[in-house]
């Protein structure tokens, strides 16, 4: 995972830097997060989008609660989008988040197999555009840029949900005043 590059102007890099140095994130103290993510996990066996959108449905209501912002809405879609570039590499699209509508799309099938992508993946997305729609509606960032603040709110909520203990991200720097996580290093613990 790759940060997105500081804005420009004073006014947005100023807000970005905020949105960086905001690593935490309160979690609930109870279970209902991570009942509402066994229910994703349970209904994407049955690999159909309605039932996923359901269970979904569900833990965006128990997680809007407790972070007492509107509910956004949900589309489960069925294969990602696969966008090839030049040269040949391509890009598969997991999940976004529009900020005007407030509406999250997930796809739940792969690409090019189209197989019902891991729980694991699923749920990591659907924490990482809640967490766009929380920067968007409780921090209220106009933008919500990947920022390693960003990415360790989402680690947050994804480990409790998922009732995983929270790793540390280690980070290290990227061209472009960009910073990458170190998986190596973040897997190891240390």
């Amino acid at each position: 995972m790759l940060t997105d590059r500081p804005p420009s102007t004073a006014a947005l890099r100023a807000r970005f830097l905020e949105s960086d140095r905001l690593t935490a994130l309160d979690i609930p103290n109870d279970d209902r997060l991570q009942a509402s993510a066994e229910s994703i996990h349970s209904a994407m066996h049955g690999s159909t989008a309605s039932s996923v959108r359901h269970a979904c449905t569900e833990f965006l209501s128990v997680a809007s609660g407790f972070y007492l912002v509107r509910q956004p809405a949900i589309r489960v879609l069925a294969a990602r989008p696969l966008r090839v570039r030049e040269g040949g590499s391509s890009i598969e699209l997991f999940g976004d988040y529009d900020p005007e509508t407030m509406l999250i799309r997930l796809w739940m099938r792969t690409a090019i197999r189209k197989q019902v992508t891991s729980f694991g993946t699923f749920l990591s997305t659907l924490c990482h555009e809640f967490c766009h729609h929380l920067d968007c509606q409780r921090f209220g960032f106009r933008e919500s840029w990947h920022t390693r603040g960003f990415y360790e709110r989402t680690a947050a909520l994804y480990h409790h949900a998922r009732g995983t203990p929270v790793k540390p991200l280690f980070w290290v720097r990227a061209p472009g005043e960009r910073w990458r996580i170190d998986w190596p290093r973040t897997n190891r613990g240390a």
